[in-house]
């Protein structure tokens, strides 16, 4: 497929009518009429039975009057799960395999008495109780007697079981729980039972209709987040008929903003937070889902209008959320909090944390379908010495590959890929390589041949293997669903088989959903058919998942096991995390694409995605030197920093817009760099204790209800606030500074400001309002190198921001920066800044760790330090005391400590008197 042809295919794909919205989707209006009717179930509780690891019993409906099977766990950590299955199918149903990490350590649940109709069970504190009211069935979360969720008090779920196909036609029979006066041949099409029919497309379902919903009422909340991936706001909206967040993995090519259409990736998790406790909702489902919310905000009365006793009878807030799956079972995790914190090592518990990322994958990526030749690569990579920008990577598109054939080179464009590499390697930089999962059909294509050989390919529904066009034209499509083909997939990436691949390249999964150009909704046709004989209805949302696990054990796998491998994917599910970073796919080159990255990234990071990022500039169409500046200086504090651009757009590297727009770029990333230290420290915290590296503020202020709603601004770690520039020509910005007891430092100006106000800074094309918060010690690199490799051996500084009591404490971690010696030989460094009473020390954060360091702390700067001091002494561990050379600012109570040397991994302390 040529350029040409690629941007009409894209440009059509700009149509959402190529899209489904609900008002499409069959099991969605199945399930809204059947649900306007009212059919409940009752749980029959006199079949409970409680075994090792679950309680269990039957729910029926009146209706069908075939049984349920439900079953409740208690999980380490306080949660709960729920699964409901048919208790005798006619064959199995599809439960996702892989996502969670290990089988979750089960807790046995205690039965409480409760009255006739009414089962309680709680955890072994008894803080925690489900309490299973029979008829009509529902569950109610207790935690310390307050009811905080309830399930199925909507009465909306729904389960449709398995049928034998009809023999006459597969539109003539109705699933026996959506009986119908209305039988006709008009509404049984209507409704979707054996066929489903999408523009020229035809969904032919040999299981009939097998979709599944459920409802969870949220009381006292009314902000939720997560469900990403859309291009929306942070906290979710409510959503009418024919309005629900779709989560159904899309390549969608300039996909529109505020809009709740599915786009890459899909991970089926909410969030929701109050006052004094935050939940998760995690449902374990990767077909077609869609999620409605309906939040009822509290009923606010005035005192005088009503007595004293009635105003504590008040309208209380409520948030009801509606699940919606076309298939599979309903497997649903609740984590119970009560703190972000808590919920976040909940989830990460079951899925796993996000992967310690090699150090240059946090420093500059440049990117661009496509670099042309070995000749651009090396005058693009020269570009950034010679304007003083440092970068770690240099990324090639589909155009360096034979034909677009992956695990190949372009002959005449890339004839010594190894040299290329060796040039790269002697800055200390890496390169990426972008692998799809279409592979060409094309016999003298050994991947092809291979993979045909060992029927690889996922199946069509005839049984032959599956084709669509994407980028080489015909193709099939790996089934990474599979452990063989994943297995030999990793093999792939072997040096001795990937000819021209060295050690320092990497590797970018794209187009991954899968994206087929002729199939419905440009992907893969439903009954296709995975390893097991398992549908793509089932699994879609998984698919691209697999193949990220799979090329990150690949790089893991070439070598022998001792290197971090770095693979970006674009389309993604629950537990992602574990093998990358992912980005938020092909965005535009307008200042409205800008700002929706914070919240699109803000949701992903709160669903477990810590390594996530935007393309810097936008990926389509050509973006002002204001914008792409702004854009810089956004993306030099979101986790993944890549400029990419697609095809037809201007060359855009950041030297070619002017010397000062070169000159505020540079700026921009030299930020990137000197706070290397600090990103590295939060990844590190976001790998071990699962805390996300870029947080919304309700995440550090979750007692402060002004936080609730804030996207334009947030946090690293817990020390700095950044509010990116985000509109054109602005002179001012509103910055929110959160926190009652809170001070907080400008950056640039040192200038302060207590917190719980908001505060009008005034911008130039120079300035992104970045605020260090009182009470931390962020790390920092006093020099600059070309690339992070260059760093290394560098000098390190220390911002100490004072706290309004005089304190400060922060946290650095360090170590080699890319084997697994960190987690295998603890080679590591973690130590642990305090200040008070005048004195910084370091000391050890984590004994268990050993890394021999040479890299000196040179710089200290203590902010709102409030007298001149007399004196500064530095004392090293043999006790030896060295006088400090300082200057001190009155107007700005700044504290310049330099000039001296101290070992980043020894214990020492400087006192100022």
């Amino acid at each position: 497929m040529d350029a040409a042809e690629k941007i009409s295919v894209e440009d059509e794909a700009v149509d959402k009518k190529i899209f489904k919205d609900c008002s499409k989707i069959a099991f969605y209006r199945r399930q809204k009429q059947r649900l306007s009717k009212k059919s409940t179930y009752r749980a029959l509780l006199d079949s409970v039975t409680e075994g090792k690891e679950s309680t269990r019993f039957q729910i029926i409906n009146e209706a069908a009057k075939v049984p349920l099977l439900a079953e409740v766990y208690g999980i380490e950590g306080n949660i709960f799960r729920l699964k409901i299955n048919e208790e005798a199918p006619l064959k199995p149903r599809y439960e996702v395999p892989d996502v969670l990490t290990s089988k979750p350590s089960t807790v046995r649940l205690i039965s409480c008495s409760g009255d006739t109709g009414s089962l309680v069970l709680a955890n072994g504190k008894g803080d925690l109780k489900c309490h299973i009211t029979a008829n009509p069935f529902k569950i109610d979360l207790v935690s310390e007697e307050e009811v905080v969720m309830s399930i199925n008090s909507l009465g909306q779920l729904y389960f449709e079981q398995l049928q034998i196909p009809p023999k006459q036609s597969r539109a003539t029979k109705e699933n026996e729980e959506d009986t119908s006066d209305d039988t006709t041949q008009e509404n049984q099409e209507e409704l979707g039972l054996w066929e489903e029919k999408f523009r020229n497309f035809v969904d032919v379902k040999d299981n009939g209709p097998a979709s599944i919903g459920l409802d969870f009422s949220l009381h006292g909340f009314e902000h939720v987040y997560g469900i990403p991936q859309h291009a929306e706001s942070h906290q979710l909206k409510n959503t009418s008929d024919g309005d629900a967040y779709r989560l159904y993995n899309l390549d969608v090519y300039g996909y529109k903003i505020h809009d709740k259409m599915g786009i890459y990736g899909s991970v089926p998790y909410l969030l929701a937070h109050k006052l004094g406790r935050t939940l998760g909702i995690f449902w374990l489902n990767a077909s077609e889902t869609l999620v409605e919310i309906n939040t009822e905000p509290a009923v606010k009365y005035a005192l005088t209008q009503m007595g004293p006793v009635a105003a504590k009878e008040k309208g209380r807030s409520q948030t009801d959320v509606h699940w919606m799956s076309e298939s599979g079972i309903i497997d649903v995790f609740l984590l119970t909090g009560p703190t972000p914190s808590d919920v976040f090592k909940q989830y990460s518990y079951l899925t796993g944390t996000q992967a310690m990322p090699p150090l240059f994958s946090l420093g500059y990526h440049q990117c661009r379908w496509n670099y042309k030749d070995e000749h651009d690569v090396k005058a693009v990579d020269a570009g950034f010495d010679e304007h003083d920008i440092p970068y770690d990577v240099m990324w090639l598109d589909i155009e360096h590959t034979e034909g677009k054939r992956y695990f190949t080179w372009d002959k005449k464009r890339f004839p010594n890929p190894k040299r290329m590499q060796e040039l790269l390697r002697s800055k200390k930089r890496k390169l990426v390589v972008i692998s799809d999962p279409h592979i060409k059909i094309d016999p003298d294509y050994l991947v092809y041949a291979k993979a045909k050989e060992q029927g690889f390919f996922v199946r069509n529904h005839e049984g032959g293997d599956f084709e669509g066009v994407c980028w080489p034209g015909l193709s099939s499509y790996l089934d990474f669903t599979s452990p063989k083909v994943r297995e030999w997939y990793s093999s792939l990436f072997a040096f001795s088989v990937y000819q021209g691949s060295t050690d320092i390249l990497y590797i970018w999964n794209d187009m991954n959903e899968p994206s087929v150009f002729r199939g419905p909704e440009l992907t893969m046709q439903k009954n296709a058919i995975h390893h097991g004989n398992w549908e793509h209805r089932e699994l879609h949302n998984i698919y691209g998942f697999y193949q990220q696990m799979a090329t990150a054990e690949g790089l893991i796998q070439r070598s022998k096991g001792k290197e971090r491998p770095f693979v970006l994917t674009r389309s993604f599910f629950a537990g992602s995390q574990k093998y990358g970073a992912v980005w938020t796919g092909d965005n535009t080159a307008e200042w409205s694409y800008l700002k929706i990255s914070i919240p699109m990234l803000l949701t992903l990071s709160v669903t477990g995605i810590s390594f996530c990022g935007a393309d810097v500039g936008g990926f389509i169409g050509n973006p002002e030197a204001e914008l792409l500046v702004r854009w810089y200086q956004a993306g030099a504090y979101q986790p993944f920093f890549r400029g990419h651009a697609t095809k037809n757009t201007k060359r855009r590297e950041p030297w070619l817009f002017g010397e000062e727009h070169t000159r505020l770029i540079q700026e921009a990333i030299r930020e990137r760099y000197a706070l290397l230290p600090y990103w590295y420290s939060l990844f590190y915290s976001a790998h071990v204790a699962s805390q996300p590296v870029m947080r919304p503020l309700w995440v550090e202020f979750p007692d402060e209800l002004e936080t609730f709603s804030v996207e334009d601004e947030y946090m690293l770690g817990s020390a700095l606030l950044v509010h990116p520039v985000t509109e054109p020509k602005a002179t001012v910005v509103d910055v929110f500074l959160p926190g009652s007891s809170e001070v907080w430092y400008d950056s640039k100006t040192f200038a302060h400001w207590e917190g719980a106000c908001t505060v009008k800074i005034p911008v130039a094309l120079d300035t992104i309002p970045v605020f260090q918060r009182g009470g931390s010690v962020v790390p920092i690199k006093t020099t600059i190198g070309r690339s992070t490799g260059c760093m290394t051996d560098s000098p390190y500084g220390l911002w100490v921001a004072l706290s309004t009591k005089g304190s400060a404490v922060g946290e650095f971690y360090l170590d080699d920066g890319h084997s697994f010696q960190y987690l295998h030989q603890k080679q590591f460094l973690h130590r642990k800044f305090s200040f008070t009473s005048g004195v910084l020390i370091n000391s050890c954060a984590d004994k268990r760790g050993h890394y021999p360091s040479k890299c000196v702390v040179e710089q200290i700067l203590v902010l709102g330090l409030k007298k001149h001091p007399s004196s500064v002494t530095s004392h090293s561990p043999d006790g030896k005391a060295q006088p400090v050379a300082f200057t001190y600012c009155a107007k700005t109570s700044t504290l310049n400590l330099e000039k001296f040397s101290l070992n980043i991994g020894a214990d020492w302390k400087v006192q100022i008197q």
